[in-house]
């Protein structure tokens, strides 16, 4: 299921699920008493100062546990079952394709393994829920090395919203990084207009033409930039050419308005940009088939919010940014709201990610019978819309297509997946 340290890997490059801008936590731990289990989640990496000491010893810019001891003299080390834990709500539900567990600066106290373990329960569970969740094994117990950052992917296609940290038998770990692709509720999303880009709700930066100075998914970070370092900056251009940013939409979507930020950019602004799009849902890819205009060539200001109301008249899945002829950009937000077949799109990989128990709840909650919605949720993965009516009609019992079931069967599958 997991590769430990394989160099760059390359899910590092996606979403980091556990970044507390998007809105993740610690919720619980064991044992903290070095240092907070919330530093795991510090962005910027983790620092050591020599000989800074506090009242329980030298200060660790990670989480550290304190030592673990047997039951008594004759037995004075813990058991190989004995450990520290802490779980974290990811700041936004997601499918984990690699998790890193940091031992940066503990040399003489990191763990001797660790594993790491999933979960996923809506809403807002307290920590005694969490414990009683049904966690899945996303990285094996593994031996660790210290002042290392082990890289571990994992085939795993189930969305998740928790995982859980197990140090065996104590010690200390600097950061956690849990990378994947943000698989948000549509339920959340329905009536709303929202940033389609944004990375909270699964809009990816999925290409660029330059990252020499920083990267292209700093564009849809949640917040504003603080500072020139948080946007998208390319090198200087000595060509005739343009740099361009190209990303993916939480879904397809009507774009309604575009934010072209250069805050920060000072003097080193893009002069003129513009914003053209793709429609994917059509089955053509965006590498082959055609881009229309969303916004012509306009010019930039430096250090300016650029807001942009737009007529696009057709639906969106991809969007391009393309600045002339290089510079910086702090964000790029697109408002619009989900198309109904984006919509249903988004709900049926939603649906065939998330376990079956949550499934089969859902489609109750719909207005599905108890039988009927475990009998859907055990016919995943379910390709497309057509799979999925098809899987509804040959639900039981049956009752000709104008009938009281069959109704109902199509208003529940409306209201959950926009069939």
């Amino acid at each position: 299921m997991t590769t430990a340290d394989t160099p760059s890997a390359p899910f590092t490059e996606l979403v980091n699920l556990a970044s507390r801008l998007l809105g993740a936590g610690v919720v619980a731990t064991n044992e903290d008493t070095f240092a907070d289990a919330e530093n795991l989640l510090v962005a910027k990496p983790a620092e050591f100062r020599p000989h800074t000491f506090g009242h329980k010893g030298q200060i660790m810019d990670g989480w550290e546990s304190k030592r673990r001891r047997g039951v008594s003299a004759e037995q004075p080390h813990p058991t190989d079952q004995d450990h520290d834990w802490t779980i974290v709500r990811l700041g936004v539900g997601g499918v984990i394709r690699g998790v890193i567990v940091d031992t940066a600066h503990f040399t003489g106290n990191y763990p001797e393994s660790a594993s790491v373990e999933a979960a996923s329960v809506p809403g807002h569970p307290s920590p005694a829920e969490l414990q009683d969740a049904e966690w899945t094994v996303i990285v094996p117990r593994t031996p660790l090395r210290g002042d290392t950052a082990h890289e571990f992917a994992v085939q795993d296609d189930a969305r998740y919203t928790h995982v859980r940290l197990s140090i065996f038998p104590d010690g200390g770990v600097a950061r956690l990084r849990v990378h994947g692709e943000v698989l948000p509720d549509p339920r959340e999303l329905d009536g709303l207009t929202f940033d389609l880009a944004a990375q909270e709700y699964g809009g990816v930066a999925e290409a660029a033409s330059d990252r020499y100075f920083s990267s292209p998914h700093n564009l849809n970070a949640p917040g504003r930039a603080s500072v020139m370092g948080e946007g998208w900056e390319t090198r200087r251009r000595r060509d005739k050419a343009n740099d361009w940013v190209q990303i993916a939409l939480a879904g397809g979507g009507e774009v309604l308005a575009a934010e072209v930020d250069t805050t920060h950019f000072v003097a080193n602004a893009p002069g003129w940009a513009d914003l053209i799009g793709f429609d994917a849902s059509t089955g053509q890819d965006p590498g082959d088939g055609e881009w229309f205009e969303i916004l012509p060539r306009t010019r930039l200001q430096p250090d300016t919010r650029h807001r942009f109301r737009l007529d696009v008249g057709r639906p969106v899945t991809h969007v391009r940014i393309n600045v002339y002829p290089d510079g910086g950009l702090a964000r790029l937000r697109l408002t619009g709201r989900l198309t109904e077949a984006g919509r249903a799109a988004l709900a049926l990989r939603w649906f065939n990610a998330i376990p079956a128990a949550e499934a089969a709840a859902a489609l109750a909650d719909a207005g599905l019978t108890s039988e009927e919605a475990a009998a859907l949720a055990a016919a995943r993965p379910l390709a497309d819309p057509a799979a999925a009516t098809a899987a509804v009609a040959g639900l039981q019992p049956a009752d000709g297509p104008d009938g009281e079931h069959s109704a109902r069967r199509r208003s529940a599958l409306w209201r959950l997946l926009g069939l």
